[in-house]
């Protein structure tokens, strides 16, 4: 088991520059179907799992059962942060449910960059000190 995995798209990308310790398995634009086809198989088993999924997630991609699918692998035993998709109503409702489900802690985006979807460096600093 490893200690800290960070999971997801191009904001779990930008978290793990100032959470390099972490494993990584993350691709920028990737949604949460794409992540489960891509990576799922090969999710290590994590003390600490932190998931940035959801923003680039469309109509198709039926969140709530991809994200769900990710968290029933990430075991019951671990800690696991889910960061808090700024845009995508759909998906931030399934993080919601899921989180309170599992009791897992949601943490939103403090600071943004002007697209309204991205930390800037600042928001990445927090996100990183909330998951330690």
């Amino acid at each position: 088991m490893i200690e800290c995995l960070i999971l997801g798209d191009s904001i779990a990308v930008g978290t793990h520059q100032f959470r390099t310790g972490c494993a990584l398995q993350a691709r920028v634009g990737i949604t949460s179907r794409a992540w489960n086809s891509n990576y799922i198989g090969y999710m290590p088993r994590a003390k600490s799992v932190i998931i940035s999924l959801g923003s680039n997630d469309h109509a198709d991609t039926r969140t709530k059962a991809q994200l769900q699918r990710i968290r029933e692998k990430a075991g019951t035993d671990a800690q696991v942060f889910w960061i808090m998709p700024a845009v995508n109503p759909e998906a931030q409702a399934a993080i919601r449910l899921i989180a309170q489900e599992y009791g897992d802690t949601v943490l939103p985006i403090a600071k943004l960059r002007s697209d309204g979807v991205h930390p800037t460096t600042v928001g990445y600093k927090q996100l990183a000190e909330k998951t330690k």
